[in-house]
């Protein structure tokens, strides 16, 4: 356990009474700290104090279950988007998709206080709010032309709760090939997105 723990990360214990201690602090904590860590930026990894498990993604998301359900709230997660990443559980495409959640949250996360300044002084923050919406569109607006790129890949019409029906694919002979041809054209793709 403790030798895959970084020099920078505070080491979390979870308990089976569900508590959670701060071995740096030696004191225990809520839900809430954790994530006032996260927003602090604060590296943390989360261990099962009984069997030694890494269940830091699962409080991860049990912090934005909270944060998503807190009485009077703004939802940062929009249905729409809830709703394509449960799709993305069952489908062949899922392990792009940790990926490109991560690109475009880095990205997101290095331009917005720009854009946050930018906008909070032309137009206020309703016009911030619209700015973000694009942006957000844009990034799910790639992520479909990237997978129909790669798979034939068809999402659903926006608002409808149809299944996303992946292109009949048989990956025979010279079809791996072309299969690998294509990865290599989205990754130079989404290379020449980032630099931009």
């Amino acid at each position: 356990m403790a030798d895959t723990v970084k020099a920078t990360q505070t080491v979390i214990k979870k308990y089976a009474n569900r508590r959670l201690y701060h071995t740096g602090t030696s004191t225990y904590v809520t839900l809430e700290d954790l994530a006032t860590m996260v927003q602090n930026g604060e590296d943390f990894v989360v261990y099962d104090a009984r069997t030694g498990d890494d269940i830091t993604r699962s409080v991860l998301t049990q912090i934005i279950f909270e944060q998503e359900n807190k009485a009077g709230a703004e939802n940062l997660l929009p249905v729409a988007f809830l709703r394509q990443l449960i799709r993305f559980y069952g489908d062949s495409m899922r392990t792009m998709v940790p990926s490109f959640l991560e690109f475009s949250m880095a990205n997101f996360a290095k331009d917005q206080d720009g854009l946050r300044e930018k906008f909070a002084h032309s137009f206020g923050p309703a016009a911030f709010q619209n700015a973000i919406e694009q942006q957000v569109r844009a990034n799910m607006n790639f992520f479909g032309d990237a997978m129909k790129m790669f798979t034939g890949f068809t999402p659903p019409a926006a608002g409808t709760n149809a299944p996303v029906v992946p292109a009949a694919a048989s990956y025979a002979g010279g079809e791996l090939d072309d299969l690998k041809r294509q990865m290599l054209e989205m990754q130079q793709r989404l290379e020449a997105l980032a630099k931009k």
